[in-house]
């Protein structure tokens, strides 16, 4: 037995690949709830009612999505050129904390209408700092950017309970380590009334959208393809590899800082330590199941986040650990990798 490279791949095998994956991990899922006592499609049921039952579960599970969509998109065009980025949960939380810096205490008398736009590109140039940093490093020394990404999550987030409980502190918040709040002004529309859900999941889409048309059709989507699956032979090809990754980085970064620009201006106000959940890990697992396709992420967010939100009601409901959605998720990228080497290789007698 041995494994052998297709030489083409049908557009079912890879429409089918995410599908199947997702299938397996629920099936293995609903083993899992099985051992823990409770009616395994019943516990699907509170589930899928949990996440799009009423109108207050689809405007959670969308506003869940929201900053996965946009962390997901950041991993996805690093990953599709080859730039390891796992710093996007840093990259949201640097972008969130220089929202929170420019749009409070005034905000520099802008006008909403260019207030949030200038706010949303502050947030976006401080991802970008953050990965272009790392990408930098990679090309001039050698350094692996899978360790500089992940370890400056854990220096962003250092530096986040430093500005919180220090020059950025709020004393308004009796106490509680959180930054200054963002001026009304800044905050994003409602997109339903008596919801959380904001305008970002609009910006989300069209992001997707446009990164989407900017991946098939520019030049740059080109390099960055090519540099992704030969850098050498793109390099011989006449393609500038190092600049080329610098912006795949800005732009990979800036949409993660994106992400917590708009958690910060569309649902918390302010920035804590507690204000992403692991949207940036969960942004690997969401390009992973969009096949790194940026129209796919869209669809990949908002079953993380349905799981996420049904996974809470479930657990209310019957008891089952809410930490079955981390299962859920970790399985579906476990699944989804082992479709797409089957995808790209068959077994061979």
């Amino acid at each position: 037995m041995r494994f052998e490279r297709r030489e083409t791949r049908s557009p079912i095998l890879l429409m089918g690949a995410p599908l199947i994956a997702v299938a397996v991990a629920l099936a293995i899922t609903g083993f899992l709830i099985a051992l823990s006592g409770a009616p395994v499609l019943e516990a699907f049921q509170k589930i899928l009612i949990s996440a799009f039952g009423s109108r207050l579960a689809i405007t959670e599970t969308l506003t869940r999505a929201t900053p996965l969509i946009f962390t997901g998109l950041a991993v996805a065009v690093a990953f599709r050129a080859q730039v390891w980025n796992i710093g996007a949960e840093g990259q949201l939380y640097l972008g969130a904390l220089a929202v929170a810096a420019a749009g409070s205490g005034g905000a520099f008398g802008l006008p909403p209408l260019l207030l949030i736009p200038f706010l949303m590109v502050v947030g976006a140039l401080a991802g970008m700092v953050l990965l272009v940093v790392p990408v930098t490093l990679r090309f001039r020394f050698g350094v692996d950017e899978v360790v500089t990404t992940l370890l400056l999550n854990f220096i962003v987030l250092l530096f986040v309970s430093l500005a919180i409980e220090g020059f950025m502190r709020d004393p308004l918040a009796f106490g509680w380590p959180q930054s200054v709040p963002v001026d009304g002004d800044a905050r994003l529309p409602k997109l339903v009334p008596k919801s959380r859900l904001h305008l970002g999941l609009v910006i989300a889409i069209i992001a997707a959208i446009v990164v989407f048309l900017v991946n098939r059709y520019s030049v740059f989507g080109m390099q960055s393809r090519a540099a992704g699956l030969n850098a050498a032979a793109a390099r011989f090809a006449g393609v500038p590899i190092s600049w080329t990754l610098i912006k795949v980085a800005c732009l990979s970064g800036g949409l993660a800082g994106l992400a917590g620009a708009v958690e910060v201006m569309g649902v918390k106000g302010h920035v804590s330590t507690a204000l992403s959940p692991g949207f940036g890990y969960a942004g690997i697992v969401v390009a992973m199941l969009a096949n790194l396709n940026p129209l796919g992420v869209v669809a990949a967010a908002i079953f993380v986040a349905a799981m996420f939100v049904g996974a809470d009601g479930m657990s209310r409901s019957l008891e089952v650990p809410s930490f079955i959605a981390d299962v859920t998720v970790s399985l579906a990228l476990l699944t989804m990798l082992v479709a797409l080497f089957l995808s790209t290789y068959r077994v061979v007698r």
